[in-house]
């Protein structure tokens, strides 16, 4: 198996909610909405969707109860730290919940953590070092 993500699938309680958090909120678009789940435009890179938590959770033979860090972190790289500023304030006005301002981080580089609605946790970062020009969103 690559190291390759194909696209990555969150399960969300509400989908109108997370919708409107996403498109309202951050200013992703819709690339198809399919009732049960709903795909995002991706501008090259994995493609990110939703899917109802439980109808998700029974697709892939799990539990849909949890609560807690789940040990997943979603990673969002930008080219400067105004734009860190930026997405952290449009996050939380659109009801994120900052977990960690954004600010100087132990690695030298500038960043700040927020949740979703549903708890998915995103990292916003970026550093002045380079060399992970593959990695920037913008």
């Amino acid at each position: 198996m690559k190291a390759h993500v194909s696209s990555i699938l969150l399960g969300v309680q509400d989908m109108d909610r997370a919708k409107r958090f996403y498109t309202e909120g951050l200013g992703w678009k819709i690339k198809n909405d399919y009732g049960v789940s709903v795909f995002f435009e991706s501008d090259g890179a994995s493609a990110v969707g939703f899917y109802e938590r439980e109808g998700l959770a029974e697709q892939v033979g799990t539990g849909h109860e949890g609560s807690g860090f789940s040990g997943l972190v979603l990673t969002y790289v930008v080219r400067g730290e105004a734009r860190v500023d930026e997405v952290m304030e449009e996050a939380q006005k659109a009801g994120a919940k900052v977990l960690k301002p954004a600010g100087a981080l132990p690695w030298g580089g500038y960043g700040g953590t927020f949740a979703d609605p549903d708890g998915y946790i995103w990292s916003l970062s970026y550093s002045a070092r380079g060399g992970a020009d593959q990695l920037y969103a913008e």
